[in-house]
């Protein structure tokens, strides 16, 4: 039965609470909820203010957005900001189930794409088969590179990540219920343990989810309790995002490489991860299983879904040495969604369950 309303409009709302409207994405089956309007300003005079000033003072945002009823608690959100950076064309505050991310690769993927066909970038040229867009993240900034045909996006879009580093190589950890494990954390945007599944006693490829996740969390408890995290450029960006369990297949192959990533509050990424992708790619390079230019696969063992990763230079972080990573994949609108608030609701900012 077809409703006979030939002009949509809002359901009754508290007036003075601004109506949250989005474009809703996904990239390899991850989902992104971009806010196209009904986010109040916010304040700070860098990116990372802006970061700190939402957390503080517009979290509520966050929470209406990503939890129930509106959402999941595998929701993953981007609010756009201005950026003081020059170069960029928009700057970009992740939201998850937690809190705010410091990179979000599959997010990226997607804005790429969004800021093209929302007219946030000047319109590239006529015949020009890509787009670049200067996304300023929590990290830094990235480069991505949008297939465009008309003016429009298409296709696959790639980007080239912030100088991506190994923080550390077999780093022999205590995990309850797992006995002493050997992990190697590296940095994409964000920092990640990586363990190989037979280490914890799973298979990344049969395994059921809830055990993956499981196992992911208690790693990543145990990495924060027992190795202190540090970043060169800012303690903003000093933490563990996340435990990324793999097949354990890190030496050059042209089959795919299957990998989970369990972020925040046990949120499943549901693609391969592209600030994980980009991470573990430095994390290949700097054992000297991988060379500039080699371009492997990573697939997601949630979905099957497949991003593509390369060390395009080696680069400089702090005293680290670094590459700069190119991470490919496609992202797909999946809708749009206006937002309301009643101001008698209870459960008006939402509400996760465990």
């Amino acid at each position: 039965m077809e409703c006979a309303l030939a002009v949509p409009r809002l359901p009754p709302h508290d007036r003075g609470t601004p109506v949250l409207s989005v474009v809703d994405m996904h990239t390899g089956g991850e989902p992104l909820r971009v806010v196209l309007a009904g986010c109040p300003d916010v304040a700070g005079a860098t990116l990372l203010a802006k970061r700190r000033y939402m957390r503080q003072h517009l979290d509520h945002v966050r929470r209406r957005l990503m939890f129930e009823p509106r959402g999941h608690r595998d929701m993953y959100g981007a609010v756009l900001v201005p950026s003081e950076l020059p170069d960029a064309h928009l700057g970009v505050l992740f939201l998850h189930n937690e809190g705010y991310s410091s990179m979000c690769g599959h997010a990226v993927l997607a804005l790429g794409r969004f800021a093209l066909d929302f007219g946030l970038v000047p319109a590239p040229p006529a015949g020009a088969r890509e787009a670049r867009v200067n996304i300023h993240c929590p990290c830094g900034l990235v480069a991505a590179f949008v297939e465009c045909e008309g003016g429009r996006s298409r296709g696959p879009v790639r980007f080239h990540s912030v100088p991506a580093f190994v923080l550390a190589t077999d780093l022999m950890v205590d995990v309850p219920g797992h006995g002493k494990v050997v992990v190697d954390i590296a940095y994409g945007g964000a920092f990640y343990a990586f363990v190989s599944a037979e280490k914890l006693g799973l298979d990344v490829y049969s395994a059921k989810t809830r055990d993956l996740v499981d196992a992911a969390s208690t790693v990543t408890k145990a990495v924060k309790a027992q190795f202190k995290i540090n970043h060169p450029d800012s303690e903003d960006l000093a933490f563990l995002y996340g435990t990324i369990i793999t097949d354990g297949k890190d030496a050059y192959s042209e089959e795919p490489t299957t990998n989970i990533c369990v972020f925040a509050d046990e949120q499943v990424d549901r693609s391969p991860t592209g600030s994980g992708v980009t991470a573990r790619i430095a994390l290949q390079y700097g054992k000297g299983l991988l060379e500039l230019n080699q371009t492997r696969a990573f697939k997601s063992s949630a979905t099957g879904s497949v991003f593509t990763g390369r060390a395009v230079r080696e680069a400089k972080c702090g005293d680290f040495q670094a590459v700069i990573v190119e991470v490919s994949g496609q992202a797909h609108y999946t809708g749009t969604a206006s937002f309301t608030v009643e101001d008698d609701d209870p459960l008006r900012d939402g509400f996760l369950l465990k």
